[in-house]
């Protein structure tokens, strides 16, 4: 039990990470859109070790959604 929520609080951790890399001004010398599908690709495939799925799933999910939430509105 003790394992599962440690997973889920650096999930949190690296989604925070993720949407940080929305702010103005952060660059490493990727563009805005491989920045934040990298970061959404790492956040989703600890998210979803932590529940108990398949984390190449997850990282598919969370770098598809990051690559596209400036264009729904969320990284603005």
């Amino acid at each position: 039990m003790q394992k599962s929520l440690v997973l889920r609080v650096c999930g949190v951790a690296f989604i925070a990470a993720a949407v940080s890399a929305c702010a103005p001004g952060y660059n490493t010398g990727l563009s805005p859109d491989a920045q934040r599908a990298a970061g959404g690709a790492v956040a989703g495939a600890v998210i979803a070790k932590a529940v108990g799925e398949r984390a190449a799933t997850g990282a598919l999910i969370g770098g598809a959604a990051g690559a596209l939430c400036d264009d729904v509105g969320i990284c603005q």
